[in-house]
């Protein structure tokens, strides 16, 4: 009998895993991974796609219930463009591209992945605007494209994504105003915007954000005050507002600065302390990509 349940569970097992890989999706699905596929020169990925094979197979593809939710392919020598179709994967719930060198702009029917949890393409060589659209994804909790070219403003409509906790766009060439909306980001817990040409004054909204851990705004070219709603983040542990244009860090009396474990600032009359004992005056790397070819 022991034996027989054996067996059993290892044909069940067999059989569940046997399903599982050969799960398929919808042409119109498969042929949008095909468009990634060719756009981004799927030959020379270091782990490339047999075309041949159920597409539950293919590295970084997660299907379930039929469909693709997720998209993996972080460090895996994408050499190209995003294809507009990729905003036809409306199941889509994670897309990792990062760590490639993946060119072109952000396509616009990203906006489309309503059901867009995670968005990762930081440190490849994106160009162009942030899509004005992108408040559409209600469900968006990262939104990660430091170390691009990006260029334009930091849409507005960043401002209706309540669900977000990251949002890191540091080192692109970004400017305009910091968004007031969004100090509307109440579960926000890292906001960096390192090395852009931000200008205008740090938003005082920002103190709107109590869950907010990492606020990274150095090598801009803010201007004005430190707004004195800064001393509401008591959550905050990370403070780089250094190499800005700020005449007065006068509030910065008020804020609790011993709690923090990272704290640099142009400041130098109030010899603000803070904790460094873990670690000590750590400032943000340049790292920023050198454009080699602006016609690419």
């Amino acid at each position: 009998m022991k034996n027989f349940s054996y067996l059993s569970f290892l044909f069940l097992l067999v059989s569940a895993i046997a399903f599982a890989s050969t799960e398929e999706i919808s042409t119109a699905e498969k042929n949008v991974l095909i468009d990634l596929y060719n756009t981004t020169n799927g030959e020379e990925w270091d782990t490339s796609w047999n075309l041949d094979e159920p597409v539950a197979v293919w590295k970084g593809v997660t299907v379930k219930n039929n469909h693709v939710v997720e998209l993996n392919l972080f460090h895996n020598n994408l050499n190209g463009y995003l294809p507009e179709s990729i905003g036809d994967l409306e199941n889509l719930e994670v897309l990792n591209l990062a760590f490639n060198t993946i060119t072109g702009v952000l396509p616009k029917n990203v906006v489309k992945l309503k059901s867009l949890r995670i968005l990762k393409l930081e440190m490849n060589r994106i160009k162009g605007a942030i899509p004005l659209g992108i408040g559409n994804l209600q469900n968006l909790e990262e939104f990660s494209m430091f170390n691009n070219f990006l260029n334009g403003p930091i849409p507005e409509t960043f401002g209706n994504i309540s669900t977000l906790r990251v949002l890191n766009l540091s080192s692109n060439n970004l400017k305009g105003l910091i968004p007031g909306s969004i100090g509307n980001l109440e579960k926000l817990e890292t906001l960096g915007l390192f090395e852009n040409a931000l200008e205008g004054e740090i938003p005082k909204e920002i103190g709107n954000l109590k869950d907010l851990k990492e606020l990274v705004l150095a090598n801009n070219q803010l201007v004005g005050e430190v707004p004195a709603e800064l001393d509401q983040l008591a959550s905050l542990k990370v403070l780089q507002i250094q190499n800005n244009r700020i005449r007065s860090f006068k509030a910065l009396q008020k804020m609790k600065t011993r709690s923090l474990l990272v704290f640099d600032t142009d400041e130098t009359k109030y010899n603000l302390k803070y904790d460094d004992s873990a670690i000590r005056n750590s400032r943000m790397a340049d790292t920023k990509f050198e454009d080699v070819d602006d016609n690419e």
